[in-house]
């Protein structure tokens, strides 16, 4: 049996719901909404069971590739799921954050939840 997660991975759950179908947000962009670090979202996502409901295939690394598994391999299966969605990658397996990057939370959430808001970077 799964532990129940966290305080901090829920939270990081409950911010990579809100990121919209055919767009993309890196774990950068999460954690700082968060208040944590990129390597923490990285380990929620990774600690996601089977057939959860959270969008974990949105969330990318800041060069706009998919993180590689443990194993060294890219995740085909993100890339053919966010592929479904409408993002597109271009023939160096890159995603162009300019196009499909998130631009995050809405503000309601971030102050209901206590969040930090992105800062604007002209991406998105």
């Amino acid at each position: 049996m799964r532990d129940r997660p966290s305080g901090l991975h829920e939270t990081i759950y409950r911010v990579v719901r809100t990121i919209p179908s055919g767009v993309v947000a890196t774990y950068g962009q999460v954690a700082t909404v968060v208040g944590c670090g990129p390597r923490l979202v990285g380990y929620a996502m990774a600690s996601l069971p089977a057939g959860s409901d959270i969008p974990w295939q949105r969330v990318i690394n800041s060069q706009g590739r998919i993180s590689v598994r443990s194993d060294g391999m890219p995740d085909s299966c993100q890339r053919r799921l966010l592929v479904g969605e409408g993002v597109v990658f271009d023939a160096r397996g890159k995603v162009d954050l300019n196009q499909f990057g998130w631009d995050g939370p809405d503000w309601a959430l971030v102050h209901e939840a206590g969040l930090n808001p992105l800062p604007d970077t002209g991406q998105g």
